[in-house]
């Protein structure tokens, strides 16, 4: 997988942490590093344990797959696009107690669960996927930190503006995958 896909489809999925941390920042009155190390290591980890299994099952999958493998990527790319993008235009109430480890657990893979698609579609490219977690797990790691800071300041005005984004690259990413294929 070539590094600009890789950051491009990292920076997707790892857009609706940094929503999610905005929102946990915007809720709190007093952010400490431990709060933005918290939440940044559970979306971070989730964003890179979740591929694995995804790849896991593509991997035993791909024989069955392999002559439409591509289509399969392209669907599972858009359709996890189109579904951050509608997502974020749902309103919903914020958790009580956003620091708590069930809290964080429940939203890291709610999360996550893109990329464990994410996963499944390296499995049917056949893309090796220790860089990638590493990749995806970091930049999920650092727009986590990074957001809840932002949403102590400006929380109010991000809103989720930011999975829309995400959404738009994941599609933007699947369709790259197919026309590659379909040029060949």
């Amino acid at each position: 997988m070539d590094p600009i896909s890789l950051v491009g489809i990292s920076m997707g999925l790892a857009m609706d942490c940094f929503a999610i941390a905005i929102a946990i920042g915007a809720d709190m009155k007093k952010i400490e590093v431990s709060h933005a190390l918290r939440v940044a290591l559970f979306f971070g980890g989730f964003q890179a344990i979740m591929p694995v299994i995804g790849w896991l099952g593509g991997v035993t999958l791909t024989s069955f797959l392999s002559g439409f493998a591509h289509w399969v990527v392209f669907g599972l790319l858009v359709f996890i696009g189109v579904k951050m993008i509608y997502e974020s235009t749902k309103l919903e109430e914020g958790p009580n107690d956003s620091m708590s480890v069930t809290v964080l657990l429940v939203l890291a893979i709610a999360t996550s669960i893109d990329a464990l698609a994410i996963g499944l579609s390296f499995a049917f490219m056949g893309v090796a996927i220790t860089i990638p977690i590493l990749v995806m797990g970091a930049f999920a790691f650092v727009l986590s930190f990074a957001g809840v800071y932002i949403g102590e300041r400006f929380g109010h005005i991000f809103e989720n503006r930011m999975e829309i984004v995400g959404g738009v690259i994941l599609i933007g990413m699947g369709i790259k995958v197919l026309s590659e294929h379909l040029m060949f």
